[in-house]
């Protein structure tokens, strides 16, 4: 054990001054001179208005704390559990719950409750239970995953209903089937793990037929409980998953495109906790998610104040407690269900006026939830919630200076006819950005802006016995939402050619600072949510930064994290709190042609505070390394190899309220696309 540790300490110590020394080197290098501009000859004057053919990339893509999450890298490190590579993500963790197949992502210590807005291809996953667990999963299989793409922050356009960010999961379209210059396609994946992971397979079909496209899918995976690094078997940590998606795609001349999609996931497992009169209480659990969507974009080439969106969506999920280790278990036949549906709409309008460009988004967001269920426990029934909002915001950019302004509404309702019960409010969001192109590499820049979320549900309408012999749970109608203000300073690297004709740079690093007022959590001497009063801070430092050189990369994610925000209480929530630091490594070569991709991934997650019924306490602190292989035998297939927890560490998950960290694993995997 005390080899692994030292060995552990040195892959930290190694990686992370072989990231520093590129950075370094990269810092040296001199600044390439900026091209200028070049006059669009198709230019249409209308007064001082320039109408012209703006690219919308160079002006949407502001500056702020952005990433993505590639399918590239959800095949490599995310295909078994998506926690993976979001908790190797800067300023994102999860709350990992061993026998819950579902993902609740954090961003920068704020989980939960809707604080992250959590979709599927842009429609909100609204599902949740008041438990001993996340107040919130979401539900997808990593197999039908295209890219996850993740915001930190507020957010003042579609979307921006979270306090601290969001998180869109992203599925399989149709060219992510069709190989380029085809027009119909295979898409195949299968796997096999060891300790307890067992066999995955999906099959993707894909064509194109003029202006349709249609694309369909089917994954499956069943795997069994696994054991921790000290080789016990963790209980109830196995699924059997069935999943599958349909889209169909329709162009209408050049100008028009509407895509209809649905994805399906059906998901069989257990839960496992600590009995009150002594023994375990057991679950058999089955989860259904269903999300179907309506996409249309209009986006007329020669009118560049038209780019025009409408997104809809339904989504339906229902847990049912379909068994137990007992008959006489007192939620044994529950079913919980939520259902969503809503719309976007927005438009953007590009111009210019003489040297300043304009890119100028606007439009409206609707959502309605639905509770309902049998023998829901605490959780509320045949209740609604509706929210709305409206937004606008403008990049403006002049020279080497970018100005974003943006502004959004939001407004709720709650309501319980039952209960005579109603809760709405809303408030004005601003949110401003200045950056500066000091180079044609280098962009700082500085961000103010005000973010809220509503009360839930759950929260509002808590109810019910939690458990024989306890206090009854209560609504509070009278919560209000939580609200936000904070700063951010950043800085954007994007350098290519530095040490050879191939390599690349890209550096993203922020500071934050978020102040809260109105925090929610529950309080037990009240049996019910209530808001805290008085102003919590939470703060903290990323970094993100790759480089490239072809042969070779290596990449570094960092986030530092304080927080005085008030606990979450076990039993009706989970902790919420980031360890204060969380390094991620990676480093591989590429061999034989650039065929073969080897590398090493590390990860350090400090100490922290968690959560438990005694108060908080000090989490301890793990190291992990993973190792794979890859090897492309040609474009259409190729054999993946890798090993995860290399040295069998023995460890709890940061953020876990149930089950310690799987032990040593292998797994074999293979692609092929034709």
């Amino acid at each position: 054990m005390q080899q692994s540790s030292n060995l552990s300490r040195f892959l930290k110590i190694g990686l992370g001054s072989t990231a520093i020394s590129l950075i370094v080197m990269a810092s040296a290098a001199q600044a390439q001179q900026a091209k200028p501009a070049t006059e669009n000859a198709g230019e249409v004057q209308l007064n001082t208005i320039n109408i012209k053919s703006v690219n919308p990339q160079e002006i949407t893509s502001r500056p702020a704390p952005v990433s993505t999450i590639s399918k590239t890298e959800i095949k490599l490190n995310g295909r078994e559990k998506l926690d993976t590579v979001l908790r190797s993500t800067p300023g994102v963790f999860t709350s990992i719950n061993g026998s819950n197949p579902g993902v609740a992502v954090n961003i920068r210590g704020f989980e939960g409750s809707g604080r992250v807005n959590m979709m599927i291809d842009g429609a909100p996953q609204n599902f949740r239970t008041t438990a001993h667990d996340a107040q919130g999963y979401s539900y997808i299989d990593p197999n039908l995953l295209s890219s996850v793409d993740i915001t930190r922050g507020a957010i003042t356009t579609e979307g921006g209903s979270g306090l601290a960010g969001s998180v869109n999961f992203k599925t399989l379209g149709v060219d992510d089937v069709i190989m380029d210059g085809k027009d119909k396609g295979v898409l195949g994946r299968v796997s096999w793990g060891s300790n307890g992971v067992g066999f995955s397979e999906m099959l993707a079909g894909a064509a194109r037929i003029n202006e349709v496209g249609i694309v369909a899918a089917l994954s499956r995976r069943d795997s069994n409980d696994y054991k921790n690094g000290s080789g016990d078997i963790v209980e109830k940590t196995g699924q059997e998953l069935t999943s599958g998606l349909f889209k169909t795609e329709f162009g209408f001349a050049e100008d028009h495109k509407l895509t209809l999609g649905g994805v399906i996931y059906n998901n069989k497992y257990g839960t496992w906790q600590p009995g009150y009169s002594g023994g375990a209480t057991v679950y058999d659990l089955f989860m259904q998610n269903r999300t179907f969507t309506a996409n249309y974009k209009y986006n007329p080439t020669e009118n560049d104040l038209v780019d025009l969106a409408v997104n809809t969506y339904f989504n339906s999920t229902k847990l049912s407690y379909v068994g137990g280790n007992s008959p006489n278990l007192p939620s044994l036949g529950r079913e919980i269900k939520t259902e969503s549906v809503g719309l976007s709409v927005s438009n953007t309008s590009r111009f210019t006026v003489n040297d300043l460009f304009i890119d100028w988004k606007y439009g409206l967001e609707y959502n309605h939830d639905n509770t309902g269920g049998v023998n829901v426990g605490v959780n509320p029934i045949d209740s609604t919630s509706d929210r709305s909002a409206v937004f606008t915001e403008v990049e403006w950019a002049y020279d080497k200076l970018q100005v974003l302004t943006g502004l959004r509404y939001d407004y709720y309702n709650l309501e319980n006819d039952a209960d005579n019960v109603k809760n709405s409010d809303g408030r004005l969001n601003p949110k401003v950005t200045v950056a500066y192109n000091v180079t044609d590499w280098l962009q700082p820049y500085v961000t103010y802006a005000h973010s809220m979320r509503a009360p839930t549900l759950q929260e509002t309408l808590l109810g019910g016995i939690a458990h024989a012999g306890g206090g009854r749970m209560k609504g509070n109608p009278n919560l209000v939402p939580e609200k936000q203000r904070g700063w951010e300073f950043g800085l954007n690297v994007a350098q290519d050619g530095i040490l050879n004709a191939e390599d690349k740079l890209r550096i993203k690093a922020n500071y934050f600072t978020m102040r809260v007022e109105d925090y929610i959590t529950a309080a037990f001497t009240q049996n019910q949510f209530v808001n805290v009063e008085g102003t919590s801070e939470v703060r903290g430092f990323e970094l993100e930064a790759r480089y490239d050189a072809g042969f070779a990369y290596g990449g570094i994610g960092y986030t530092h994290s304080k927080s005085d925000l008030p606990a979450q209480q076990a039993g009706l929530g989970s902790g919420q709190y980031l360890p204060e630091d969380i390094v991620s490594l990676s480093a591989g070569a590429r061999f034989l042609d650039r065929k073969l991709e080897t590398g090493i991934l590390y990860q350090h997650v400090s100490s922290g505070q968690g959560v438990d019924y005694a108060g908080t306490y000090k989490s301890p602190s793990y190291d992990l390394v993973d190792i794979f292989a890859t090897y492309k035998f040609n474009e259409n297939v190729d054999l993946s190899f890798k090993v995860t927890n290399l040295f069998d560490e023995k460890y709890t998950p940061a953020l876990s309220t149930y089950g310690s960290g799987q032990g040593r694993t292998f797994v074999v995997a293979t692609q092929f696309q034709f």
